[in-house]
């Protein structure tokens, strides 16, 4: 089990992540967690710098949201890591995110389903626990 802090009085649970490109570069990011969303986002210009093409996405993705609807692509990336917990050949959705909050990514269910995890907001802290969990459904 983990343990990852955030500042409780922050608007939006900010957290830390890594990830990696094709050829071992990487990159840190700035993650908001998003268990509200099926994949977990990076922004393209990220996975752009770090030696990631559209061309190598797997599908074209549509993501309708209060403010309209985004265009973007699933690929898969060689690491990524948030929670303190690492998966490599990982599959995340490029997806432009708006500047104004400061971030890179968010962190969704495409990566918390591997967890039980806890938000005690109040204390801000998240608890992660790995779980066995069969993904393909």
């Amino acid at each position: 089990m983990t343990v990852t802090r955030f500042d409780p009085g922050a608007a939006l649970i900010f957290l830390l992540g890594v990830v990696w490109g094709p050829r071992d570069r990487q990159q840190d990011l700035r993650l908001v967690f998003g268990p509200g969303s099926a994949e977990t986002i990076i922004a393209p210009d990220v996975l752009d710098d770090i030696g990631y093409t559209a061309r190598q996405g797997e599908a074209i993705t549509v993501t309708r949201s209060v403010v309209g609807k985004e265009s973007g692509y699933l690929i898969r990336v060689a690491r990524f890591r948030a929670l303190g917990f690492e998966f490599t050949d990982f599959r995340v959705n490029a997806l432009d995110l708006p500047e104004r909050y400061g971030i890179n990514g968010l962190l969704g269910l495409g990566f918390l389903r591997h967890f039980n995890y806890e938000v005690r907001s109040g204390e801000g802290r998240i608890r992660a626990e790995r779980i066995d969990v069969d993904v393909s459904k």
